[in-house]
């Protein structure tokens, strides 16, 4: 029993750091859950619990620098969960090796295309400056879509938004950060009224890693505000390289 605690609440602080600047630190702290000897069910419903506790805190934080446009988060995050919804379905009728072999194509491209740009992630926006129409359109059209990976894989979601609404859609850095939290925070909610439901979570690891999570994800939000996205960049390629070691160990094994 005291091992889990030893194991899971270290990682779950450097997943919630992680997750509050770029995103994906369920790449860190699922794992974590996993390496504690949680069998799988448990160990995703009870990173959902801790995750969700520290996503509050991190989204609280983005929404309170004003990096959080209502309107677009309201609209993506409805986005999202139809997204998630096909994916769901989806993932009935595919077999999961064929999105696997993908993810070996797109993550060392999408590393690839980090190492190569140096100004990826490195956008500004004053909060008053309006969003054009096709930026809108395609943050909604890139949260649909994230949604069905979402429900049809999951990992790594919110550095692929950050990803996908910088270079895509145009964001800058803080509103697409933002948005992504809102993305992820009610995705992680609903998944985890459904694990509470089913009874796949440890209550008390997940409380204790919780606390964890929120003071990491209000450092990290906090080394946000303070340093933007110096330190994002780099992250988000080791969180992809992580990644991407994953899917070749899942795919061979």
């Amino acid at each position: 029993m005291l091992h889990e605690f030893l194991i899971v609440c270290p990682l779950v602080f450097l997943a919630g750091f992680v997750d509050a600047i770029a995103g994906g630190g369920g790449l860190i702290s699922l794992p974590a859950y996993l390496m504690a000897g949680l069998p799988a069910h448990f160990a995703v419903g009870t990173n959902k619990l801790s995750s969700a506790m520290g996503t509050v805190i991190s989204t609280a934080e983005f929404a309170r620098s004003g990096y959080i446009r209502v309107k677009l988060a309201f609209f993506s995050v409805l986005a999202a969960i139809i997204g998630s919804t096909i994916g769901a379905h989806i993932a009935l009728h595919i077999s999961d090796t064929y999105f696997r072999l993908i993810l070996l194509i797109v993550l060392p491209a999408t590393a690839g295309y980090l190492l190569l740009n140096r100004h990826a992630l490195n956008s500004k926006l004053a909060d008053s400056t309006k969003l054009k129409i096709y930026q809108f359109i395609l943050t909604l059209i890139i949260s649909l879509c994230l949604g069905v990976y979402d429900g049809f894989y999951g990992p790594g979601t919110g550095t692929f938004l950050i990803l996908l609404l910088t270079g895509v859609a145009h964001l800058p850095i803080n509103l697409a950060a933002g948005n992504t939290k809102v993305i992820n925070l009610t995705t992680n909610v609903t998944a985890l009224v459904v694990f509470l439901l089913s009874g796949k979570v440890i209550m008390l690891l997940g409380l204790t890693a919780g606390v964890f999570s929120i003071v990491a994800n209000f450092l990290g939000a906090a080394y946000y505000k303070k340093y933007g996205s110096k330190i994002a960049r780099p992250i988000i390629i080791v969180v992809l390289l992580i990644f991407f070691g994953k899917v070749i160990w899942d795919f061979i094994n």
